[in-house]
């Protein structure tokens, strides 16, 4: 399968990243291993953690996910060299503040390293911004990290324009490794928190970008219509709020381009991101082996300029 370079971390990543926040949730174990040998098996690489995932399950503190994928890694049915794997740090942990500071990044690598069983980690986010942490401060613990190799390349996750060229300026200024990777959300329903300034940033700046929420919590696989489809869904705290006319008429969309090609509405909804200006990869999760099957497929599939731009003129 052809990689596509990740921005300037030297990295190669297949055109579909797994949203590694289902495992430990919404996939079990051994359904965990199944999906990730599926995948691999099909020529992907990449898959996406957090330290925090998934601890607004009742019982679970944060760190499921990545425990999960340390044991697939330990089964040894890929060599660690063959699979990129994706964590972040600084989200707020079951009501803890945790957030960018050296000391917490120290302590949360380490936990990190554990979980997953290796002694690197590929890339490293910084899950949301800290605005009571200096950038600078931030920046200094990645490259110590960074010269120690426990982490190989850095990003940054749900930064507006503005920060992360605080970001870009602030490493620039005192000799530290930058942002080299952003994580945003994007899909055909939520548009502008990618497209305009950060965008343009991401562009000119080579600065790979690995997004997230490409079937928008489901609800671009097309199986939520109505309300009523939304009941006893994992993520109905969120499908609802595409349920419009916008949303359905995105739907409609898909339905069509579905039909011409003769595949899901999900595997259409993630080529789409995957084509679009800036992206180098779509993140998208599965808890099936028949769901999963969409993303292989939505990294194979071209859709047509005369596609694109129907789904482009529906979703503005």
């Amino acid at each position: 399968m052809q990689k596509r370079a990740l921005g300037r971390t030297g990295l190669s990543i297949a055109p579909v990243v797994f949203g590694g926040n289902v495992f430990g949730w919404t996939a079990d174990e051994k359904t965990s291993f199944d999906l990730l040998d599926r995948f691999f098996d099909a020529g992907f690489n990449t898959i996406d953690t957090a330290d925090v995932y998934s601890a607004w399950v009742d019982g679970h503190k944060g760190g499921e996910s990545e425990t999960i994928i340390g044991k697939w890694l330990k089964r040894g049915s890929f060599a660690r060299d063959k699979a990129i794997i994706v964590t972040k740090v600084g989200f707020d942990n079951d009501g803890t503040k945790t957030g960018l500071s050296a000391k917490w990044i120290e302590q949360a690598v380490e936990g990190s390293l554990k979980r997953l069983g290796t002694d690197y980690i590929d890339l490293y986010l910084a899950h949301k911004p800290d605005i009571e942490v200096p950038i600078e401060e931030t920046l200094e613990v990645f490259s110590r990290l960074k010269d120690q190799g426990k982490i190989r390349a850095i990003g940054c996750s749900n930064y507006e324009a503005s920060e992360l060229q605080a970001s870009l300026d602030a490493a620039a200024r005192d000799g530290l490794p930058r942002f080299d990777v952003l994580q945003p959300e994007y899909n055909l329903y939520t548009r502008e928190r990618f497209e305009g300034p950060i965008r343009d940033l991401c562009l000119a700046e080579d600065i790979g970008v690995i997004s997230y929420y490409a079937l928008a919590a489901g609800f671009l696989t097309g199986k939520y219509r109505a309300k009523a489809d939304t009941e006893g869904a994992a993520r109905s705290y969120r499908v609802g709020d595409y349920l419009d006319t916008r949303g359905l008429a995105i739907l409609g969309a898909l339905d069509q381009v579905a039909a011409e090609t003769g595949i899901s509405p999900a595997t259409v909804a993630i080529a789409w991101v995957a084509a679009r200006p800036g992206i180098t990869a779509p993140i998208a999760s599965a808890t099936s082996l028949g769901q999963l099957e969409s993303l292989i497929a939505a990294g194979q599939l071209v859709l047509t300029d005369a596609q694109l731009a129907h789904l482009n003129d529906v979703g503005t």
